[in-house]
This record gives structure tokens, sequence and C-alpha cells, in this order.
């Protein structure tokens, strides 16, 4: 597949959503040189929070994306704040920051609107409505005198999901019967497109998380890829790891990037999304569970017939060589207390001579396998 910008790119674009209050929030977006710069940044009165969430939204809606450019860096902001609880301004910071970048249409005159959330960006997913409707028209169904009545909106609304989104749902069928409704359930849809998150390939796979105390469990961890159209400029590039800190998110592009190194296929044709389950967390013991989901979800594993419980890191990934990790007695026991039929387990291969007596047969008894090692494509 091909794909080129449905509009000569703008110097910057705007999306308006309604809030609950009935207020009307504008986001403006805007590119420039990224200059070693992040690839997006957000900006929210008086609200971090706000803005790190809107900068994960707008990183997981790229991933179907089927061309990778990052060259520039897109800013987006709000004009004023909404409540820590709303999510419907999530649609409009998505066409906002597709807009500006040319991969969404901007009409002369025209103004658009969005109403909608996701749990799945990460896969284009969205249930939406999207109608064109005189200027007039929206104003009034969105807020009294809130916006220019010289235009057409295209407002996109989420159906109704609880009781904080009645008003919404109320006005979404008001819009929805203007010329050109369009009901949609992927991104996809907004330029007459299939619906692409079949192409994302997606595997999870687990890691002991201990503290010390009673919150000693298995975290997840997950990892999306997508084929690129065109090679991407590095491997870096393509790998986004939304809710993590910045020198969480670095490790794992270096692992992720030594790693494939190793492999040496396909390098530079994934768009990668890495998601945690807990993403607060201290240590690199996640590094192995976190190659093998990679390996995983680009086919260079087998599948095993549970989940893969892994524990391991590495200072040398672009060798395949595995090293061992701290907290070895406490990992066993969580791992042994919470394995299931079907499970297989990945060690350090410095650990198979310090197994406690009988562990690898308490595995086995639970229906697990184990398999201690020291360099990955070898299991």
């Amino acid at each position: 597949m091909t794909t080129i910008s449905i509009t000569a790119v703008p110097t910057n674009a705007e999306c308006r959503s309604m809030l609950a209050d009935g207020r009307i929030l504008t986001i403006t977006a805007s590119h420039r040189p990224r200059a070693n710069r992040a690839d997006v940044k957000c900006i929210v009165p008086n609200a971090p929070a706000i803005a790190e969430r809107m900068q994960q939204i707008v990183r997981l809606a790229r991933h179907t994306e089927v061309r990778l450019d990052s060259r520039d860096q897109v800013v987006l902001s709000m004009d004023i704040t909404p409540a820590a609880s709303e999510r419907d301004w999530e649609l409009a910071a998505v066409l906002a920051d597709r807009m500006v970048r040319g991969l969404h249409p901007i009409t002369p005159g025209q103004h658009t609107s969005a109403q909608g959330s996701s749990d799945a960006w990460h896969l284009g997913r969205v249930d939406g409505v999207v109608s064109a409707a005189p200027a007039a028209s929206a104003t009034t169904t969105l807020a009294a005198g809130a916006a220019p009545t010289s235009a057409t909106a295209v407002r996109i609304a989420t159906e109704p999901h609880g009781a904080g989104f009645v008003a919404d749902a109320e006005a979404a069928k008001d819009i929805g019967q203007g010329e050109g409704a369009l009901h949609i359930t992927h991104l996809g849809a907004l330029s007459g497109h299939a619906d692409l998150s079949s192409a994302v390939s997606t595997v999870r796979t687990w890691f002991p998380l201990h503290s010390g105390g009673i919150n000693d469990s298995l975290g997840w961890l997950e990892v999306s890829v997508f084929p690129l159209d065109v090679p991407a400029a590095s491997e870096e590039d393509g790998i986004a790891a939304p809710g993590l800190d910045l020198a969480a998110q670095q490790e794992v592009r270096q692992t992720l990037t030594a790693a494939r190194h190793f492999d040496g296929k396909g390098l530079n044709r994934w768009r990668t999304v890495v998601r945690f389950g807990q993403p607060r967390f201290q240590g690199g013991s996640y590094q192995l569970a976190l190659v093998m989901a990679d390996r995983l979800a680009r086919g260079r594993e087998f599948v095993p017939r549970g989940r893969i419980i892994a524990t391991g890191s590495s200072t040398a990934w672009h060798a395949g060589r595995v090293d061992t990790v701290e907290g070895r007695e406490p990992k066993l026991e969580l791992i042994l207390n919470q394995v299931n039929h079907g499970d297989r387990v990945l060690l350090p291969k410095d650990w198979q001579d310090q197994l406690p007596p009988g562990y690898a047969a308490g595995l086995r008894q639970k229906g697990a396998s184990l398999a201690c090692i020291d360099k990955i494509g070898m299991i």
C-alpha cells in the first residue's frame, strides 16, 4: 500500500471538541523541525497529566500509519483545560495531529470538530459518527455562539458508553441527520481505507515484579508491530513506549534495536508500540520478556501453548546474549506460585545451577516448561 498526503502540509491546524459542561475546546497543532526533540509535544494549561495523556494518545494513534516521517516535531496545545475524567477530546487531538501532517484534509472556510475516545488507539479503532453540517447548526448543537457561523462542522462522536456520555449521544443524533453522515469503526474509514487493525500483530508476555512485599506479582508488557510501506530512517524512530518516563522509553528503544540487530531480519520495517500493565517500576529484568514479545510479534519464535514468563537483561543484546538479574530467590518463588498449565518460563542460564531442589519438577507438575538460556534465538 502506498499512502500520500491528502493535502499540502499546513503550518497549523485546529480541531474542536465539546466538553461536558458545554464549553468548546480547541486543540491547535503546529509542526517544526525536530532537531533532536521529542516527536510529539503537548501543552495543557496547568494540567501536565492531561498533556502527558494527549501525547500518549497521539503516539498510539499513529501506529497504523503505513509511512513514518520523523523529521518534524508536532506541538499540540489546548486553549482550555478539560476535567481530568473527560476523554471525549481524544479524537480531536488525533485529527489535529493528522491534519497538520497533511494526512487529513483541511478545507478553507471549514472547521473540524471531533468527539470520541478509544481504548485501542494503537489498533486504529474508534466507534464514531462523522457528518458535515452548516456551522450554525453545529454551533447550536455544541454551544450557542461558541463557533463561527460561516463554516461547515465535521463532528465525530462516540456512541454512548455510560451516563457521562448521554449529552454527547443526543448531540451525535442531532448532527447524524446532516448530509454526509458516516459511522466509523476505525480511523482508516476517515479516508475510505480498510481497517488496518488486522495487520497489527500483538503479543503479551509476563515478567516478575518484585518489591519485597504483598504487591509482588507478574507484570505484563505488550508489543504491537505494524509493517511500514517504506523503511524508517532508523530503528529507534519507529518504536514508541507511551506511559514510561524518558529514561525507560530510551531503554526500551535501545533494547529492541539491539535485539533486532542480532536478529538481522526486516530492520527499519516496523512501527512498534510497547505498553506495560504497570508502567512504574525500576530495573531492567523485564528486558528478556520484551525481546521475546517482539520476536513473537514479528514471527521469529514458536508460539507457546500458554504464557511466556521471562526475566533477564543484557548489556549485549546485539550479540543475542542473556545476562542474569537480581532478586533470584523471590522471583523464582513468585513464578512457581503463579505459573499455569502451558506456560513457558525463561530464566538466565546463570540461574540453572542455583535453582532450588525440585524447582523444575514443580513447574512440570503444574504443566509448565522451563528453559535457562544464555542466548536468544535458541529456544
